[in-house]
């Protein structure tokens, strides 16, 4: 067990930006970036999932739309080390490594460019 991280990315608009799980079936979506185990990065996306107005109360299988402004307050966050520190029984521990901010920075770029082509792109979690 442990802290599973999805990036998906689909060509349905979900209604909303937060909670929309049942509007999208397995056929209608692709995988985009998966983590292992990144906890702040998971603290972030819950931070945002709460500014959007998500209320879910642990965060865990709850879908988040992400915006090309969203990923890019996540690259400034990697850049400026600002990830805030997160932890859970289940959730391990971010390493803070040179090659995991390169891992997040290289799929906020693959995301940009799927918002381009006409992608609604996601953050989901399992643990």
């Amino acid at each position: 067990m442990g802290l599973d991280q999805f990036a998906y990315k689909t060509k349905v608009k979900p209604s909303k930006e937060v909670d929309f799980n049942e509007e999208i079936n397995d056929k209608e979506l692709e995988e985009l970036h998966y983590w292992r185990k990144h906890p702040n990065l998971h603290g972030w996306m819950e931070a945002l999932y709460k500014k959007k107005g998500g209320t879910g109360e642990d965060f865990n299988g709850n879908t988040l739309v992400l915006t090309s402004e969203d990923l890019d307050d996540l690259a400034a966050s990697i850049i400026d080390k600002e990830l805030p520190q997160t932890s859970g029984f289940f959730f391990g521990s971010s390493q803070g490594t040179e090659e995991e901010d390169q891992d997040v920075l290289e799929f906020v770029k693959k995301a940009h460019k799927e918002i381009y082509k006409g992608y609604t792109v996601y953050y989901d979690s399992w643990w």
